[in-house]
Formats: C-alpha cells, structure tokens, sequence
C-alpha cells in the first residue's frame, strides 16, 4: 500500500509506542501536522517556545525512562533545539527530534527557513541525518530510536525535507534493525571484573563513586544491594545522587566542587576507589594530578571513550553499569569497613553541611520539601539552587531528581517539570529555581496552564544571578559585574552592597503568575514555609509560584577553589566564620 512519508512517520511514531510528542508546527512541517490531526493514540504538547519544548521532552524521558520526541519546523524552529540537543545529550538522556526541512532540490540554496541542522548539531548529538529519499524514512526511523536508546543513550536528530514528507511510499515499517558499525558493548569481561573484585575485596578504605550511568541503567535497588552487601560507602556525584537512599548509613554525599567534606576526603584518602558510571569531568575532581591518588581506581562505563579521558585508571572495564553490578553481586564479599565507616561518619559530624543563618534559607525550605513530598520528580535549574537542591534533598525510590549536568542549562527546570509531569501524572512535580533562571522560559507557565499541570515553581530569590555572584565575592574582590537582578539605569554600575534602597524587583512573580491564571504566594519567613507548601500540594487544577525572598548574599559552602585539590575546601563563608 503507497502512503505519503507524513503518514508512515505517524505509523512510526505509533510503532515505537509514542504517546506524548512535543512539537511546534511551521511552515516546513504542516504536512506532518496535518497526518497526526485527530489521531487518538497519542498526545500532542504544544509548548510555547521550541527550547521549552526540547528541555519538556528531556524531562519527560528522564522520568519515565521512555524515548522523548520532538517535532519542529525548519531554520528558527530546528535551531532553537540546539541547546536542548547539548543539554539531554550531555546527560545521556534518549531523544528522537524531527525537525522540518526545504525541499531536496532546494537545500544548500538559502532558501527561506533553511539552515543545516545536521551540520550544527553533528558535534552535540549521537547521531544526525537528512532523510534524502523516501524509500529510506521508514529504516532511519527506525535506526534512530534504536540508536538513542541503546549504549549510552542520546540524542538523535532526523531531518525531514518538505517533498519526503509529500512523496508517496511503501507503507512497510521494519520490526527490527541491524546496523552494520553500530554494535555497542555492553557485556562485562569477565578477567577485569575478576580483578577488580580481587582488588575490591583487599581494600581497607574502599569507597564506590557513583555518577549518572547507575540511575540511567536502572540499577539503583541493585546498586544498594551491593553497598549493604559489601558494606563499602557510597559517594556520588550530582547526576548519581539518589541512586541508594540518601537517608541510607552507607551514603556519604556528594563529591566535587561544592561536594561535602565528608565526601572529598574519603576520595581523597580511599584506597580503592570502585567508580560506576561516570566521566570524572573538572566538576567533581579538583586538581586532577591529586584526584584519588592514594587509591587504585577501577572504572566502570557503557562509554570506553570516558574511561582514562581525564583520570588515569588502573582497571577499565566497558560495560552496562546493571549488567556490570549483577556481576559484583555474584563475586563481591562483605568487608571489615568498621573503622573506616565510623570516621567518615566522624567527618560528617564535624563538617556538616548546614547553613547558620537567622534568616530563611534554601536548607530551611528543601528540608520542608523533603517533609511534604514522599512521592514526587523534583526538578531544578542551575546555579545556586541547583547546588543547594543536591546539597539537601532527600532521595529515595520514592523521590527522583531532574537536573542539567554536563551542560549546566539555566531555563531547564520548569519546562523539564512540565514534561515530568505529563509522564508522571500520578506524582507531585515540584521545581526549584533561581530568580534569574525561571525569567528564561517562563513562558511555559501558559502550557502547563492549558494542560492543567499542578506543578510547584519554588524560585529562590536572592536578587542576583547567585552564583556568579558568589565567585564574585570569593574570587573577585566583590566586584558585582551583572549579576544583580534588581539593577536599573539609575544604579550605580559599581555596587556591591545590596540594602533597603534597592529598587523593586522586575518583575513580580506573583502578579506574573496570577496574569497566566497561576496562583502565586510570596514567603518571607521561615514560619510561613510549610504552610505555603501545603497549600501549593492543595492545588491540584493549575500551577502555584511560590517566591521564597532569601537572603541576598547567601552563598554554598563548602566550594573548592578553581585549581585547588577535592579536600582543600573553604567550609563557611566569612560572615558566617564570624
């Protein structure tokens, strides 16, 4: 049977067992627009903005654990993916985004909305192509969901020409596929597993680094078994937090530039340090010649590209991260970690993270969240509230955490909570954001309005874009160059001492939210936290804003400076020292 390559992509999409899809219609896209008019076996999302669109596509793919896809029109539309391309592929999250193209006989002539996607997105994504000939959509599609899903996962960009979407074809959509130069390794070698486990099995201050891989492989209920198992501490990074119960006895914390003190030194003391599923990036090791250098390190990673990249290690093994737990399971024993364990524990009691303040703080308000919410996605932005979010929230099963990586996207927290939410509608969907980053895509409080999403937007206000801020003070002798939020033309351009004459905030999020038809509730007491958190869980037929107003120059502590090693750490800031 000959159907137009608009309905075999909708054939797909359905083959696939798509059943959200976010898209932004356009010129260059209309004939696919008007193949999936009416059809009932998918929801179409029409965000307000093509950047909100892909980060609700990442989302929605990093909570459920289904493929994200997206579809947008040509030239603007297609490039307006490109930081959300970075962000998802940065992390590792499986999208399939189509973007609309000029016809074939015109592409490379500069025609209206034409640019070459593939080309800018080559460098950012795992895979990219144009669709040349009609015959070929059917496999490509295929080939693209197989490709983002498998190994590390990752983005997959299909371009689509105007005249394939037209052109009538073989309505056949292949079941399976093999592509020849594409078979990634996922099984473990059994003589680098023997090894480490040798290895593993003789240390007296083992530790297990723990990044992004494990909770992308679904292997957190068998990544606990192993830690209770062999009784050795569990460290992660930002992207690994929740992987085992951060309540549990054997989770020590995060590691890195803001990681605890407790976390750093154990890295820094450790004699075998087990990492699983991670890529070692600048963030989490400091100096790198100092990184773990008392430790043989064994690394575990879907990607051998990462492996030894940035840190020497001493046993590779390429490997799923689950399939390569299930067979420490099989061989690992308990250890004697006694001592090591009471003083890493001894660590945390000394050097706690906590914020002293006799204002409200974000720990004040995360730890309330962690109260209120037993079940929800908890989404954030970057920068200060993203740090503080890792610092204090509690994850469990129950509790899953959203956040840009590898990238560091202001703007993904919320349109990320929409697309969780609308795979997760059964769960609370709480986001935490800055000041600074919500103003990025805040348009999306229209979508979450028209689809009716009860999602909570903490934004932490502090007036500046925090952060920034922060290096400013530490490392830059206070000088506030941009980053204050409350700044008008009338200011002075050399300020740095927030007080009571600073003019109002731009713009206010309470009316904001009230003008989309959200409610909006301000906090300025500690008091006042919990009570406006139930209320916002009450809502249950729109979005609530709740401004927390914080202290203006709180900063996240502990920081290691830039160049310094993981335990050289400055604990509190001088104010709060004093």
């Amino acid at each position: 049977m000959q159907i137009t390559g608009s309905e075999l992509f909708v054939k797909a999409l359905k083959k696939e067992k798509v059943d959200t899809l976010f898209a932004y219609p356009g010129g260059q896209v209309i004939d696919l627009f008007n193949a999936l008019y009416g059809q009932k076996e998918m929801e179409v999302i029409l965000p307000r903005h093509e950047q909100g669109l892909v980060h609700a596509a990442d989302g929605y793919a990093r909570s459920t654990g289904k493929v994200g896809v997206c579809l947008v029109t040509s030239g603007p539309g297609a490039t307006n993916l490109v930081t959300g391309i970075a962000t998802a592929n940065y992390d590792s999250v499986p999208l399939v985004c189509f973007t609309g193209q000029v016809p074939t006989g015109l592409i490379g002539n500069d025609a209206f909305q034409e640019v070459d996607i593939v080309g800018i997105t080559r460098s950012i994504c795992k895979y990219a192509v144009t669709v040349r000939r009609r015959e070929d959509l059917g496999m490509i599609i295929k080939k693209a969901f197989y490709i983002a899903k498998t190994g590390k996962p990752g983005v997959v960009l299909v371009d689509l020409p105007k005249d394939i979407q037209k052109a009538l074809g073989s309505d056949s959509y292949p079941d399976k596929i093999d592509i020849r130069g594409y078979k990634p390794n996922t099984s473990v070698h059994n003589g680098q597993m023997k090894k480490a486990i040798g290895i593993l099995n003789k240390a007296q201050r083992p530790v297990f680094l723990i990044g992004g891989g494990v909770n992308i492989a679904h292997a957190n209920q068998e990544m606990l078994e192993l830690a209770e198992l062999t009784n050795v501490p569990v460290i992660t990074t930002i992207m690994g937090k929740g992987v085992i119960p951060t309540t549990h006895k054997l989770y020590v914390g995060n590691i890195g530039i803001h990681g605890s003190f407790a976390a750093n030194s154990a890295i820094s003391e450790c004699d075998v340090l087990f990492s699983i599923g991670t890529r070692f990036n600048d963030r989490i090791t400091g100096k790198a010649g100092t990184f773990a250098n008392n430790a043989t390190i064994i690394h575990v990673d879907v990607d051998p590209a990462s492996i030894s990249r940035t840190i020497d290690v001493d046993i590779p093994i390429v490997s799923d991260a689950k399939k390569a737990i299930f067979a420490l399971l099989e061989k690992a024993t308990t250890l004697n970690t006694d001592e090591w364990l009471k003083k890493i524990e001894n660590w945390k009691k000394q050097y706690p993270v906590e914020m002293k303040s006799q204002y409200m703080t974000p720990q004040n308000i995360i730890l309330a969240i962690n109260q209120i919410f037993k079940k929800a996605v908890i989404t954030t932005d970057v920068g200060q509230n993203q740090l503080w979010a890792t610092q204090f929230l509690e994850l469990n099963e129950h509790k899953q955490m959203l956040t840009s990586g590898g990238l560091g996207t202001m703007g993904y927290g919320f349109p990320a909570a929409i697309g969780a939410k609308l795979g997760n509608p059964q769960k609370d969907v709480i986001v935490i954001s800055g000041d600074g980053g919500i103003q990025m895509n805040i348009q999306e409080l229209a979508t979450a309005i028209v689809y009716e999403l009860p999602i909570i937007i903490c934004i932490l206000n502090n007036g500046y874009l925090g952060n920034v801020r922060q290096w400013q003070e530490l490392f830059f002798d206070k000088r506030y160059s941009s980053t204050c939020m409350r700044y008008r033309k009338c200011c002075d351009t050399t300020c740095n001492s927030p007080n009571k004459e600073c003019p109002e905030y731009t713009p206010d999020f309470i009316k904001l939210a009230q003008s989309f038809g959200a409610k909006g509730i301000r906090v300025t007491k500690t008091n006042d936290i919990i009570p406006a958190l139930q209320k916002a869980k009450e809502n249950r037929k729109s979005p609530t804003i709740i401004e927390f107003i914080i202290e203006r120059e709180a900063n996240v502590m502990p920081i290691v400076p830039p160049g310094n090693a993981l335990n050289d750490m400055i604990l509190e800031s001088e104010e709060t020292a004093k």
